[in-house]
Parts: structure tokens; C-alpha cells; sequence
């Protein structure tokens, strides 16, 4: 693969223009065929198997409304003194609002609201669109099934919205399941943010504007023609809204990370009097060989979602491989041709004065005394630094995955006050009703003891009354719990109606119940990714510690990095059970509320670690044992490899961690737990695992490390991870100095 990636980078660097052209072409064609035959995204929860998902299948089948998305309009007159009970003008406000919203194109119908306030107190409280003090009015307004249905919908219902309020004697806030469905997060502050201090590292790291300029250059390309990908992927896969924001956090991350690996092994090659165009394509044929094992570990890591059984956590990383893909690809083309047009100005434009190698450090270099320092320490280091990851992993024992619902929004959101409103109107579980379905088809007198059953229940507050569908066989039961949709309690009472109050009901029927709704569906999705999420680490694990073994010829190395990961990922999740469920410093990120974890997020989370930790072991483990191959000197190789690896290391995980909690300060809390858990994995992981755990247990294992039986080794493929071996002898630049042409000769 070296020779070829050789070629590769040798070309792209003498044809830049060729290059360039060619992407600003695929940009093009992209743009365009997305505009043209794109999909809109949107978020499907539907999965094949859970009990919530054969809820809405039967009410589909019926032709049910309730099959469909709702959204609710709350309005509250603007004079504190008036109810809708003895105010014409509130009353009249709320009927032209009631009307209007029936008018909407694809609204299915509207609960009539003006319709009970005309009909007396008493009937208007009892019937659920009144709360008992007259103040709170809710319309809940019913569309079909969501794959009849596009973003338009909500922006026509937005718009009437804001026409709607002006001039209204009344409060209008809107919310619901189209808000949730359609309402895209917004987008543009997380990447600036993460792209400012991109550049701030890199110029810091390399001391040259120009060097800064190419991979912030290339990730900014890359990340526009993946993000423009996605509504032409849409045709293929379902991708959800929130998709593109998951997918530019980590295409923006390791786009940044792999162009600085490239670059800063190009500049080394440059200072040695290599010819730019040798220097390219020499670059991507070490660097680049190493880019593309570690972007290819996260697109399988990513692509293995697959095995959770969840279609939209599939489609979600269908998206950000792309997205990773593109990167890569984009590495190994696109900025060897950057590296060609920038030719020897890349090391000018300088805030300090280039020095030579950039990856290398001096013998006697402060990481080197570091390295020293831990292998002389290596028992308490070791020791400490175990028992302070397990503390912040010890929290995962409380992990409680969930949703977060409308009420975690800011309160700038017509959503979060909409959801504010009912609750205090009405009670929390107004906002997460239980859609329970019915097939009655061999018996429909079930309905009537099933319905009373259900309001015993002491976690139900109110039940809707039963809507029969003779002739398709199917009754709809909603029910409204005494629990906000994400209070475990909610789930609880959720579990019981399917272990106790059904099979009570129906032990002698032939009928069959399904609760469904988004709050049991986001229930069950939690169990399911429970259930799958042993399995899936086993794989992942399994996989890393093959792919090292292979790379590194070795047991106990491979073995180490899986246990290592799993201390680093397990911190993350503590520190997301800390901050998101117990609300530790939760206002330092713009948390409102305290939420539980996103039921998808431990296991996304883990496929993207996974891969993007195997980088960072790479690159260090290979320039030990490169050291120890030469030496056969087990510390001396580690602390050399520290030596000449830190400095990129952590300069890598710096732009890393900035790029992931630039993320943090958008609304949206499922983005704001992806780029808090993503940047604490790793903080933790280039940090204290890769700086002192593992030289630490390094030093502990000595020679150890690097044995493997001999049977084993004859039977596993070679791979070259540096790429050095078979390329011909460099092209050095023409006219050299004295101390080039050393380095040169001794190339040769």
C-alpha cells in the first residue's frame, strides 16, 4: 500500500491544480444533485420488534389518526385577570386560532377546544382542553403519519404561528411531536467555534500561518461536500435531522487531526532537503498509510451500529461515515496538492521562527524528562491514575438512559414554553401521553374493562375515552401518566401496564395491547440498546485488539490498549451521568434541567472512541516500537517514543477537544452529551492514558510487551504502519546545505 499511496501523494502534488479542480468539480455535482433530488431529513424512531413500534403498526394498518404526529398550540390570555371563561375576547381569540389551524394543509383535524369552553366550565375543564382555573387552553392538532409529511410543515405552522400572535389578546406557544420530528438544530456556532481554536492550536503548533491554513483548508472542504451528501444519502437511508451537526463534531475533529499528522511528517521531510513533490507523496505514504487505517477503524466502528437493531442509529451512522470517508480520501488527494501548490511557503507567514523537524524532539526535551520521570514512578503512577479513572466511571452504575424531552429546551423556545405551560396547566404526563393500541378484532369487549383498569392504575392521571374502529378491529386507549415523560416513574408505569394491568385484563381474551407514544418508544429503544450494548463492546474490543496484535506483533500491547480504552470511554460516560442526570455544573454548559443519557449515545459514542483512540495508539506505539527494534531497550524505546510523539499527540487532542465542546454550546442537549462525553474520552485518553498510563504499564511489563508466540507470528500479515519499507531513495533538493546533504547521505 505504501508504494501506492507514494504514487498517489507524488502526483496530487505535481498536478495540484488537476487535484483541486477535480474536488471543486465533485463539490459541485453534489451541491447541485442534492438540491435536486435530495430528501429532507427527519427523525423516524421507528424500529422493527418493540412493543411501542407494534402500537403504531396497528393504528397504521386501522387508518388511525393517532397513527400520525400531533403538535399542540397552548394559548393564555395576556391580562392576568381573564379566563377564557368570562373573556369574549380570549374566547374569540381562541377560536379564530382553532379554526385557522384546522385550514393548515395535511392537518387531519384539531380537539375542539372553543367548542367545550362554549359549552360550560365543568365540560371544558373534564374534557381536558381547560385547565381548572380557566387560564390554560390547549388545541392538540393531528397530521398523518410522518412519512406523508417534510420540514415544510412545521415552517407552515411556525408561520401561522407568528401570524396568529400579532395583534392576539392571547399567548401562543407551539409545540408537540412535529416540532420534535422536523425542527432541525441549529447549526454553524460549533463548528466556528471549533474551527477558531483549530486555528489557534495549529499556528501555535506550527508557527506558520500557511502550515495552520492547509488542514483547516482541507476539513472545511471535506465537512461541506459530506454535509451536502446527506439529503442525496437520504434517498437510501432515513437520515435524521440531527445527524449533520453528530456528523460535522467528528468529520471536523479528524479531519484537522489527520492533516496534522501529514503535514508535520511533510515539513520533517522538507528540512531534511527533500523536493516538496518527494516530500508529498513520502508523507502520504508513512502518515497517510496511517491515516487511512485509523479513519477505516472509525468507519467500521461507526458502520457496527448496525448490530443494535435500530434503523435511525444506523442511518445516523451511515451519515458521519461518509462524512469520515471523505476526510480520508481527502488526506491522501486533496491536501498532498495543498502541500504541492503551498510548495516551500509553508513554512513562511511565520509568528516564530521555523526550527526544522516539527515531529521530532531534542534528546534531553522536557516530554523525554516527562517519560523518564513516569518510568521512574511507574508503580504509583500506574495505581493512581487506575484508581482515578474507575472513580469517574464509577457513576456509569447509575446510567439512566432515556430522552430529553421539550421541557430541557431554552426558555427562548416557543417549545419549552409550550411544554411549561401544559405542565402547569395540566400536569407534567400531559406531555407524554401513552398511545395504547388495541386489536380487538376476536374480541371487543375487552375495551371497557382494559380502559378502567388502566385509569386504576396509580400512575395514570387521566384517561381519554376509547376510540373504537369496529370494522378494522382496533381500539385507542390514550392514556396520560402522572410523570414528566422522561421521570423514571413514567417508565415504570409504562413496564407495569405491560407486565400487570394487560395480562390481568386480558389473560382469558384473545385481544392483544401495545403502549406506544415517543415516550415508550424512547423507552424501549433504551432497553434495546441495553441489551445490544455488550455485545457490540465485545466486537469493538475484539476487533482492536486483532488489528494491534497484527500491527504490533504483540500480546500483552493489544490487551493493554482494549483495557486502557474501556477505563477512558467508562470515564466519559461518568463524567455525561454526572453533569447531565445528577446536574453537576450543568449551568456551565447551558443545561437547563437535569436529563437522562440519550438512549444511542454510549453506544455511539463508543464505535467514534474507538477509532479515534486506536489513532493516537498508532502513532505512539509505532514510534516505540520502532525504537525498540533498533535498541531492544524496552524503556529507553518508550520514553523515546513519548519523546517524539507528545508534542503532536496532544497539540492533535487540544484541536480534538475544542472542536467537540465548541458543540457544547448550542441548544440542543443530545449534541451538547455527544460533544462533552467525545471531548472527556479525549482529554482522558491523550492525557493521563496516553501519556502516563501507558508508559507506565509499559515500563512495568518490560520485554514482555513485545512477545508474541512464535507460531502466531508466522501465521500473521505484515503490515507496515510507517510505510517506509520498499520506497525508493528520496529526491533531495538540488542545491543543499551542508548539514541537508549529511542528512541525505545518511538516508541513503
Amino acid at each position: 500500500m505504501s508504494k501506492a499511496l507514494y504514487r498517489l501523494g507524488r502526483f496530487c502534488a505535481e498536478k495540484p491544480f488537476v487535484i483541486i479542480g477535480a474536488w471543486l468539480v465533485a463539490a459541485a455535482v453534489v451541491i447541485g444533485a442534492g438540491s435536486v433530488w435530495g430528501q429532507d431529513l427527519e427523525d423516524s424512531f421507528e424500529v422493527p420488534g418493540l412493543d411501542s413500534q407494534n402500537a403504531i403498526d396497528l393504528l397504521s394498518e386501522a387508518q388511525s389518526d393517532q397513527a400520525g404526529l400531533t403538535a399542540q398550540v397552548v394559548m393564555v390570555p395576556l391580562n392576568d385577570g381573564e379566563t377564557f371563561f368570562d373573556s369574549p375576547s380570549a374566547q374569540a381569540g381562541l377560536a379564530e386560532v382553532q379554526a385557522g389551524l384546522a385550514s393548515l394543509p395535511r392537518v387531519i383535524g384539531t380537539s375542539d377546544t372553543a367548542g367545550a369552553v362554549a359549552a360550560g366550565p365543568e365540560i371544558a375543564v373534564q374534557s381536558g382542553a381547560i385547565s381548572a382555573d380557566g387560564r390554560i387552553a390547549l388545541v392538540r392538532v393531528q397530521y398523518p403519519v410522518i412519512e406523508e409529511l417534510s420540514v415544510e410543515d412545521l415552517d407552515i405552522l411556525k408561520e401561522f404561528g407568528d401570524e396568529a400572535r400579532v395583534g392576539s389578546p392571547l399567548q401562543i406557544e407551539l409545540g408537540g411531536e412535529l416540532f420534535f420530528s422536523f425542527e432541525e438544530p441549529q447549526t454553524g456556532l460549533g463548528e466556528l467555534i471549533g474551527i477558531i481554536a483549530a486555528v489557534i492550536i495549529l499556528l501555535l503548533a506550527f508557527g506558520s500561518v500557511i502550515a495552520m491554513g492547509l488542514p483547516i483548508g482541507m476539513a472545511i472542504f471535506g465537512l461541506a461536500l459530506g454535509i451536502s451528501a446527506m439529503p442525496l444519502i437520504s434517498n437510501l437511508v432515513a437520515i435524521p435531522s440531527w445527524a449533520p451537526q453528530m456528523a460535522s463534531m467528528i468529520g471536523l475533529g479528524v479531519g484537522i487531526d489527520y492533516a496534522l499528522f501529514l503535514v508535520t511528517r511533510h515539513r520533517e521531510f522538507l528540512s531534511q532537503g527533500m523536493t516538496v513533490v518527494e516530500s508529498a507523496g513520502r508523507a502520504v505514504a508513512t502518515s497517510g498509510q496511517a491515516v487511512i487505517f485509523a479513519g477505516g477503524t472509525v468507519v467500521i466502528a461507526i458502520l457496527g451500529l448496525a448490530v443494535a437493531g435500530i434503523p435511525f442509529m444506523t442511518a445516523a451512522g451511515i451519515a458521519t461515515s461518509v462524512v469520515v470517508l471523505i476526510m480520508v480520501v481527502a488526506s491522501v488527494t486533496l491536501l498532498p496538492a495543498f502541500l504541492g501548490w503551498s510548495g516551500h511557503w509553508i513554512n513562511r507567514l511565520g509568528i516564530r521562527r521555523h526550527k526544522g523537524v516539527t515531529s521530532g524532539v531534542a534528546k534531553g526535551s522536557g516530554w523525554e524528562r516527562w517519560g523518564t520521570h513516569v518510568a521512574n514512578n511507574a508503580w504509583p503512577y500506574a495505581i493512581g491514575v487506575t484508581v482515578l479513572l474507575l472513580t469517574l466511571a464509577s457513576p456509569v452504575l447509575a446510567l439512566r438512559l432515556g430522552f430529553p424531552d421539550e421541557g430541557t429546551l431554552p426558555e427562548t423556545r416557543t417549545e419549552r414554553r409550550a411544554y411549561d405551560l401544559v405542565a402547569e396547566g395540566f400536569g407534567a404526563g400531559i406531555n407524554g401521553p401513552l398511545i395504547i393500541a388495541v386489536d380487538i378484532s376476536d374480541d371487543a369487549s375487552v375495551v371497557e374493562p382494559l380502559t378502567a383498569a388502566i385509569m386504576a392504575d396509580p400512575g395514570v392521571a387521566a384517561v381519554a375515552p376509547p376510540t373504537v374502529n369496529a370494522e378494522a378491529g382496533v381500539a385507542t386507549i390514550v392514556a396520560f401518566p402522572t410523570t414528566a415523560p422522561q421521570d423514571d416513574e413514567t417508565l415504570v408505569t409504562i413496564k407495569r401496564l405491560r407486565a400487570d394491568v394487560f395480562p390481568t385484563v386480558l389473560d382469558s381474551s384473545p385481544a392483544l395491547a401495545h403502549v406506544g407514544g415517543g415516550t415508550a418508544s424512547f423507552a424501549d429503544i433504551g432497553d434495546r440498546v441495553i441489551d445490544r450494548l455488550p455485545l457490540f463492546i465485545a466486537a469493538v474490543i475484539l476487533l482492536s485488539f486483532l488489528l494491534l496484535m497484527v500491527v504490533f506483533r504483540s500480546i500483552l500491547v493489544p490487551l493493554k490498549a482494549a483495557l486502557l480504552n474501556l477505563l477512558s470511554i467508562g470515564a466519559a460516560y461518568g463524567v455525561l451521568v454526572m453533569v447531565f442526570q445528577w446536574g453537576w455544573g450543568k449551568e456551565l454548559i447551558g443545561l437547563e434541567a437535569t436529563v437522562p443519557i440519550v438512549s444511542f449515545i454510549p453506544m455511539f459514542m463508543f464505535a467514534v472512541l474507538f477509532g479515534l483512540s486506536m489513532d493516537y495508539e498508532v502513532f505512539l506505539l509505532s514510534r516505540v516500537r520502532e525504537e525498540y527494534l533498533i535498541t531492544g531497550d524496552n524503556d529507553m524505546s518508550v520514553i523515546q517514543g513519548i519523546g517524539s510523539t507528545a508534542r503532536v499527540i496532544t497539540s492533535a487532542a487540544l484541536i480534538m477537544i475544542s472542536v467537540f465542546l465548541g458543540f457544547v454550546l448550542g441548544d440542543d442537549a443530545v449534541i451538547k452529551m455527544m460533544g462533552l462525553g467525545l471531548a472527556t474520552a479525549i482529554f482522558v485518553d491523550a492525557t493521563v492514558v496516553r501519556i502516563v498510563l501507558v508508559p507506565a504499564t509499559m515500563k512495568l511489563m518490560g520485554d514482555a510487551n513485545w512477545w508474541i508466540p512464535g507460531w502466531l507470528d508466522r501465521l500473521l500479515p505484515t503490515i507496515d504502519i510507517e510505510g517506509e519499507a520498499g520506497l525508493p531513495v528520496p529526491e533531495m533538493e538540488a542545491v543543499t546545505t551542508p548539514a541537508v546533504a549529511q542528512k541525505a547521505e545518511a538516508l541513503v
